[in-house]
């Protein structure tokens, strides 16, 4: 029904997902630079009566560490992006399921770096010399 309301006349591109409620604890950004990972990734919580995580939708983020799972998880999709010569891409996952491969506006850098010291952005850019 609500996919009706929102493409009545069945004419519109729409991009869905399941709704997975550990999005509670956090939708993870992965940040993989040359086909490596950081250690850390930004969690990003939402806000109380918000299911959106997104920082843009008042949520917040937590630098955290990466899970095995999620370690799992990028070893999945690294033949995807050295196949598609991605030097950044951005992983999402929730609950221990990847919800996005973004390429377009992978973000957090920034935060993953101030909260852990490390030099991310020099990686970046060291990487393309």
């Amino acid at each position: 029904a609500i996919l009706d309301a929102m493409n009545p006349d069945g004419l519109q591109t729409l991009m869905v997902q399941r709704y997975l409620d550990k999005v509670s604890e956090g939708d993870k950004r992965i940040l993989v630079i040359n086909g490596a990972a950081v250690d850390h990734g930004l969690a990003r919580l939402p806000a109380e009566g918000e299911f959106r995580a997104n920082l843009a939708a008042g949520g917040r983020g937590v630098v955290q560490p990466l899970s095995e799972r999620e370690w799992w998880i990028v070893e999945q999709v690294k033949p995807l992006i050295a196949e598609q010569q991605l030097y950044l891409a951005g992983l999402d996952v929730i609950g221990g399921y990847l919800t996005e491969l973004n390429v377009t506006s992978p973000t957090c850098m920034r935060e993953i770096e101030k909260a852990t010291g490390q030099p991310i952005a020099r990686r970046f850019w060291e990487g393309l010399a």
